[in-house]
């Protein structure tokens, strides 16, 4: 094994666990490969530059910038009265709402974390002063926000379509078979731990409390349908949803104000240029990896353990959740793009299926301790320690890894309604 390689492979885990940022972890892991290689140093800055010209990746910002507003909007709170009267009455009722409404806040948002933020202030609450534990709470909230990035407009999907040159319009079409199952398998799980704790079903709403519900969410609800509906590429379907935030919140709703919205694009802004700032830097870092021909030496080692396709396939997403463990999403697809699409091509699946099962595999880990994003969101929101909602969450990340085998194995889950629609 080559110096440059073991800087690659050694120097970004050392530097991460010595606490260094991730950015700079990942360029000073590339400028030493590059120097050890003695490659001109100008080739990581004209990487940084080249990998963020795509129009493409205009989607990621608009996408953050829509998820802030909409919380900020009061759209959030809607989707929630409007699910709470669909199945409050059900046993396991109010944590069925919960996931139902990041469902219907997935479909505006695309962020895990911006939908456990605005659907966990919510819910947290309320399903404590109705019989659920705290922890189970902030777990489930924590595990809704997985759906935002399986369903259509998802920002992973949109990253990884521009690092492997996969279409974002079928890798969105993909994500929503798994992610209704996630919202089903996470529903029962709800029904089961009401059953189990004996906590009591809601009175079933009147019809005029849903109609009054519905008429209150009616314009919330109508946001995928002007998001996604006739718009040709993500890039437009995000701008559409940050537009559309802005005048429903302030123009329909009246709670965006000139008081809350500069600081909530403020914070959109921060997020932006860190999330563009590690793809521009990991640009170089794929670049290197493949100039020293990393994917191949990895795909030949992994071929000597693994005897047949399927459990090679098996290596390779337990791998990728180990990773997404210890590593944010973004940064793990953009950093291994250019080692994963070989990996795929060698395995015969169809680059849609291949997509959709890296995106989910690195959003799982966003729910995965220790590291998980939106664990620490829920933290945040709860006062509670990661432990606490680590117990109840292992049961919901269990329904995800096997939605995420039902991805791998099984192309049908991921491919037939992009078959139906090319």
């Amino acid at each position: 094994m080559s110096t440059t390689v073991l800087v690659l492979t050694l120097g970004l885990p050392l530097m991460l666990l010595l606490r260094v940022p991730l950015a700079f972890a990942i360029g000073l892991a590339t400028i030493g490969a590059l120097w050890t290689a003695d490659i001109d140093m100008m080739i990581f800055a004209q990487r940084m530059v080249s990998g963020t010209q795509s129009f493409s990746l205009l989607a990621i910002p608009f996408f953050i910038l829509a998820g802030d507003l909409m919380t900020a909007g009061g759209i959030s709170r809607r989707l929630v009265g409007f699910a709470d009267v669909l199945v409050r009455h059900r046993t396991g009722g109010l944590g069925m709402v919960a996931v139902l409404a990041a469902a219907f806040f997935a479909a505006l948002s695309g962020s895990a974390p911006a939908t456990t933020a605005a659907i966990g202030a919510i819910m947290i609450p309320e399903m404590e002063k109705r019989g659920y534990s705290r922890a189970f709470a902030t777990a489930l909230a924590v595990a809704g926000g997985i759906i935002g990035p399986m369903l259509p407009p998802s920002i992973p999907m949109v990253v990884w379509g521009v690092m492997s040159e996969t279409s974002i319009s079928d890798l969105f079409l993909a994500g929503i078979v798994p992610g209704i199952l996630l919202a089903l398998g996470l529903m029962v799980l709800c029904w089961h731990h009401a059953r189990k704790h004996k906590i009591a079903a809601q009175p079933k709403a009147t019809r005029a409390e849903v109609w009054a519900a519905f008429n209150a969410a009616k314009w919330a609800l109508c946001g995928p349908i002007i998001v996604l509906g006739g718009i040709v590429t993500p890039t437009e379907a995000a701008i559409v949803a940050a537009v559309f935030a802005i005048v429903l919140g302030s123009g329909v709703y009246q709670e965006l104000t000139l008081q809350n919205i500069v600081p909530v694009t403020r914070g959109s802004l921060k997020t932006m240029t860190i999330v563009m700032f590690i793809i521009a830097l990991a640009n170089g870092f794929g670049w290197v990896m493949a100039f020293e021909q990393l994917p191949g030496q990895v795909t030949q080692t992994l071929d000597g353990f693994a005897d047949t396709p399927a459990l090679y396939l098996l290596m390779i997403n337990l791998l990728l959740l180990v990773i997404g463990c210890v590593m944010d999403n973004l940064a793990a697809m953009i950093i291994l793009a250019s080692f994963l699409v070989p990996i795929g091509e060698q395995l015969g699946m169809d680059p849609v299926q291949f997509g959709a099962m890296v995106a989910i595999n690195f959003t799982i880990g966003m729910a995965t301790p220790p590291f998980g994003y939106t664990i620490f969101v829920g933290a945040a929101i709860s006062g509670l320690r990661i432990g606490q909602i680590a117990r109840p969450l292992m049961p919901m990340l269990g329904v995800m890894i096997g939605v995420l085998l039902l991805v791998a194995f099984v192309p049908q889950v991921t491919l037939t309604i992009v078959d139906l629609l090319r």
